[in-house]
């Protein structure tokens, strides 16, 4: 057999056969067929390869402009509402009650009756004093009458002066003796005043402790408790430190105006009425180095309960329009801080700026920025400087 030393095949064409003279090998022929898919995937392959010659696609990054805005510094504060006005109500004499005027955690008008003890043992002694007052006047009449008398007989030498001096002292004694029945009518009058008690003051009642039927008394403690919500205040301890700094700035910005003072509730939501700031204490608490604050809010409706947990949000009243951009576009080397801004075609560029401070998310910029100039906050990882970027405009802020 002879041997075949160049064989060319051409993409797409394959002989049958490979003739050799009057013979043919078939296992040549079996393995230039298995070639025939290869031959064309390497010329299919080499007919796209300019496609990934193209250039890379760029790279898609979240921009945000430089902005001027309102921007207010807020301190938070954890603090706790206390009801302005808190009362628990005593039985100031003894015995058995007869009504309560009122519906347990339902608010009450000032003066409304809450509890009626009974008052018919009271009203006795009243009229008991009463009668021995009029009787104590009926003497005093006859004693004055007697001291008239010896008064003439003295004049006329008729009597000795000494009866005279009795009959003065006679009228002298049973006119204290009214003064002190008249005493002891106004405290049996006000033990009658005693067995109701009402309301001093507009507010929430709490639980009634005692029932109609009970004896109750002095010594029994509280009946119910009565506490005013409306307005409420909040106390917060503010550190000393936070303090200082606060006094400072009024100092310098000649400013009385203050700051708002808002509320978060225990449930996370705002509550929708700003308050006051009406007291700092003039001392520091030793053990926390804290300065007690206090601000008033209205409560109509009761929704600020006393004892609740809130947190106090402390922001500027003034306007305070700075150049901010949002915090994750900042980023920080050795050097110093610095972000990624993208120009007008596109290309990145990196600045260093000058960050004054960080409010409620976003960082103050003082130098190295300008209004309206765009900076990368997502995809700051898939760029350098140099380069150009596919940017979309951050929906969040």
């Amino acid at each position: 057999m002879r041997s075949i030393t160049n064989v060319t095949i051409h993409a797409g064409f394959l002989p049958d056969a490979v003739c050799l003279g009057e013979q043919m090998t078939l296992p040549l022929l079996l393995y230039l067929k298995a070639l025939a898919p290869i031959a064309a995937f390497v010329v299919g392959l080499a007919a796209i390869t300019p496609a990934w010659a193209q250039e890379a696609p760029r790279p898609a990054v979240i921009v945000a402009p430089a902005e001027i805005t309102d921007l207010r510094a807020a301190l938070s504060f954890s603090g706790r509402a206390v009801a302005e006005q808190k009362v628990d109500l005593t039985a100031r004499v003894s015995g058995f009650l007869e009504n309560t005027g009122f519906i347990e955690g339902r608010r009450v008008e000032e003066g409304t009756l809450l509890y009626e003890i009974e008052s018919e043992p009271y009203e006795a002694v009243v009229r008991q004093i009463e009668g021995s007052i009029a009787a104590a006047r009926a003497e005093l009449a006859l004693a004055e009458i007697d001291r008239a008398r010896k008064e003439e007989l003295v004049g006329r030498g008729s009597v000795a002066q000494s009866q005279l001096d009795v009959a003065v002292a006679n009228v002298g004694s049973v006119k204290g003796r009214i003064e002190n029945l008249s005493g002891e009518l106004d405290r049996a009058k006000l033990d009658v005043s005693y067995t109701q008690i009402t309301a001093p003051f507009a507010g929430w009642v709490g639980l009634s402790r005692y029932d109609v039927g009970a004896f109750v008394g002095p010594e029994s403690g509280p009946l119910t408790t009565l506490v005013r919500l409306n307005p409420m205040t909040v106390e917060f301890p503010v550190p000393a430190t936070l303090y200082v700094t606060y006094r400072q700035q009024r100092a310098r910005e000649e400013d009385e105006e203050g700051a708002d003072v808002s509320l978060r509730l225990p449930n996370g939501t705002t509550y929708p009425l700003l308050g006051t700031l009406d007291f700092i204490d003039a001392q520091v608490a030793r053990g926390t180095d804290t300065v007690l604050t206090r601000a008033v809010f209205d409560n109509p409706d009761g929704v600020l309960l006393d004892g609740a947990l809130v947190v106090v949000e402390l922001v500027a009243s003034d306007p305070q329009l700075v150049l901010n951009i949002p915090q994750q576009a900042v980023q920080r080397d050795q050097v110093g801080d610095f972000v990624m801004v993208v120009g007008a075609d596109d290309t990145v560029e990196q600045r260093r700026i000058e960050v004054r401070t960080v409010i409620q998310g976003r960082s103050v910029i003082s130098d190295g920025l300008e209004e309206g100039e765009v900076v990368i906050t997502e995809g700051v990882n898939k760029v350098r400087p140099g380069i150009q970027v596919d940017a979309a405009v951050s929906t969040g802020g």
